[in-house]
């Protein structure tokens, strides 16, 4: 237990910041895994939007404390693979090879 009164209010802080620490991971969490269910249905549209919404929370949680800058980035990146790849696979469409 903290005696000081310096190290109190660091309990305290670190409580407060725990809290929105969680609660902006969570709201991360939940943006991406929207986003990999856009993919899954194929809409490439909708999977642009939720693209850009889940950059926009990773960006906000990056120049927090939440999560450190270049792992928001490394995420962005990894789910922006997954939607070029999906453009890619719709883009190539249904060809048939004659042999």
């Amino acid at each position: 237990m903290a005696h000081s009164l310096s190290a109190k209010k660091r309990v305290r802080q670190n409580a407060r910041r725990k809290t929105l620490n969680r609660a902006r991971r969570s709201q991360v969490k939940t943006q991406i895994k929207r986003f990999e269910a856009t993919l899954s249905e194929g809409n490439v549209a909708a999977a642009e939007e939720q693209f850009r919404a889940t950059a926009r929370k990773l960006d906000k949680a990056g120049t927090t404390s939440t999560m450190h800058k270049k792992t928001a980035a490394r995420k962005k990146s990894r789910l922006a693979k997954k939607l070029n790849a999906l453009k890619a696979k719709l883009a190539a469409g249904p060809q048939t090879k004659k042999a």
